[in-house]
């Protein structure tokens, strides 16, 4: 939807590697399985469609694997696909195991530090692995909770929340399915794109256009 110069990408790439942490998920291969996802809509070709499957363990299981695949083929070389965001330092950096186990001791220590009890501790699993169950959220629910503002469509997306305070926008599944390339998820008076409010603000200040 956007492009930013060489150094502001450089800039959220560090970002995106330095908050995402041990659950980093390389850029250029979410942004494919994304428009593969568009492409093939709650069909059998869908990466991650609740449609075809149904257990929320098997989804997230084939979601990384098809993950894991494109990974590979960026890495061989084997995708010759254009407009990908592409910082192979960061990439490598964020894919390394021991990098990934270095930010989980991180986040324990952190913990011990300064956790007040001990079930603060149930948090930690949601830290380590906070980027698949961000894509999990919007990839399970956005296609089989809510409600539907265009039924013109044929796939199941869904509106998963009125006002969509969890995922600042992208649980509107159904309004982004009907218009891919609108940057402003909300289409209705009482839906709210969070998302799209940063966004807005970081084109006016010229960091993206």
């Amino acid at each position: 939807m956007f492009k930013m110069s060489p150094l502001w990408e450089k800039i959220f790439f560090s970002l995106t590697f330095i908050f995402q942490g041990s659950s980093f998920l390389n850029p250029a291969a979410y942004a494919i399985m994304h428009r593969r996802h568009h492409s093939h809509t709650d069909t059998e070709k869908d990466p991650h469609s609740p449609l075809y499957i149904t257990n929320m363990i098997s989804f997230n299981l084939a979601t990384a694997l098809r993950y894991r695949e494109l990974v590979v083929d960026l890495k061989k070389g084997n995708i010759s696909e254009k407009n990908l965001p592409r910082w192979k330092f960061i990439e490598n950096l964020g894919e390394s195991l021991i990098v990934r186990a270095v930010f989980i001791l991180l986040y324990f220590l952190f913990y011990l530090e300064f956790a007040n009890s001990k079930w603060y501790f149930i948090f930690l699993p949601i830290n380590i692995f906070m980027g698949p169950i961000h894509g999990f959220i919007v990839n399970w629910f956005g296609h089989k909770t809510g409600y539907r503002n265009f039924n013109d469509l044929n796939d199941n997306s869904k509106n998963s929340l009125p006002l969509d305070f969890l995922m600042m926008g992208e649980l509107y599944q159904n309004n982004h399915h009907k218009k891919p390339n609108d940057l402003n998820f909300a289409k209705n008076w009482f839906e709210f794109d969070f998302g799209y409010i940063i966004s807005n603000i970081l084109r006016k200040i010229k960091v993206i256009y």
